[in-house]
């Protein structure tokens, strides 16, 4: 354990320059005595490191000096830059191990490299609404040519073009300026904007996409953090919203929360089926969806989805009824 502090420390000087011992101290969750215990291990060990006195004072390592990490290249420097800042660090107690982790990956990239690899970190969002050990891969099916494409339009500020299937539309051509990746509950979207408009794409109906020469009309530092919540608020509080109570058939319960805005109860019914609290954006995705689900799914509540629901099904079986 003490040997990952010191290095955690040298790493510390290395990267932020002189500092106190109480700031260590902070840093490295110890005692100031502590740190200055481990300051002379180091000076004993060899390693460049020296007092300054005065009121500005503190410890700093010598000019040039720099500890090596090994083994990483410039995506999985980039994957762990990404899921490692902000969220879920207390975990299980590992929120010092998780700091220092991340300080030697920093520190790994050459000084060239460093802007860039933040620059790029800053366009991901890893499940901001979950703690980093409940974390999960995306698990939509998004074709590997379509995010590759797509998440170089990204990093390299590029124009992309992308072709979408809304929900119950015919899939169409769009141009927009990316602004970055986030990714929700097992669903990825990218964030955008078009023709300077707020869009919000889920990469699992992205069909194909193509990055552009041009450069993307962005700004240069942004918040995806900020931005999700945002846009997620706008988007909950906007519209013409319908709320729904309804049963579905367990095997059916992840095709009809694909259209779904939230979820605010759920509970098993007496035959085994799932009774929901569903909101949907409007009637139209209501309709659609619960038509969707045919004998696997029925409306409890409001009255007006189950009659358009009825006269739906009994037009259906009029037209296919028997000619005679």
């Amino acid at each position: 354990m003490r040997a990952d502090r010191l290095v955690s420390l040298v790493l510390l000087l290395r990267q932020r320059g002189r500092l106190t011992a109480d700031t260590l101290a902070r840093e490295l969750e110890v005692s100031p005595r502590t740190v200055l215990r481990d300051i002379e291990a180091l000076s004993a060990a060899g390693v460049p490191v020296y007092a300054e006195r005065g009121r500005h004072g503190g410890f700093a390592l010598s000019p040039g000096f720099r500890t090596e990490l090994t083994g990483l290249n410039h995506d999985e420097t980039l994957a762990l830059l990404t899921a490692g800042p902000g969220r879920g660090e207390q975990a299980f107690g590992l929120g010092p191990e998780l700091a220092s982790a991340m300080r030697k990956v920093v520190d790994a990239l050459p000084v060239s490299h460093l802007a860039a690899a933040n620059d790029a970190a800053q366009r991901f969002l890893v499940d901001p609404e979950a703690d980093l050990l409940s974390r999960r891969l995306v698990t939509e099916e998004v074709p590997g040519g379509t995010m590759v494409e797509v998440r170089r339009a990204v990093l390299a500020g590029h124009k992309l073009r992308i072709r979408y299937a809304a929900t119950g539309e015919q899939p169409q051509w769009r141009t927009v300026d990316p602004i970055g990746l986030v990714t929700v509950r097992d669903r990825a979207y990218l964030l955008a904007t078009r023709a300077g408009e707020d869009r919000t794409y889920r990469l699992s109906r992205v069909l194909s996409a193509e990055e552009l020469p041009e450069a993307a009309e962005r700004p240069s530092r942004v918040d995806l953090d900020r931005i999700w919540r945002e846009r997620s608020a706008r988007f909950l509080s906007g519209g013409d919203h319908v709320a729904v109570l309804l049963r579905v058939n367990p095997a059916r319960r992840e095709d009809l929360l694909d259209t779904a805005l939230a979820v605010r109860a759920e509970e098993p019914d007496a035959d085994g089926w799932l009774r929901l609290e569903v909101t949907f954006q409007d009637a139209r995705h209501a309709r659609w969806a619960l038509w969707q689900l045919g004998m696997d799914g029925e409306a409890l509540a409001p009255q007006s989805l189950r009659t358009w629901l009825r006269d739906r099904g009994a037009a259906v079986a009029a037209r296919y009824g028997d000619p005679g």
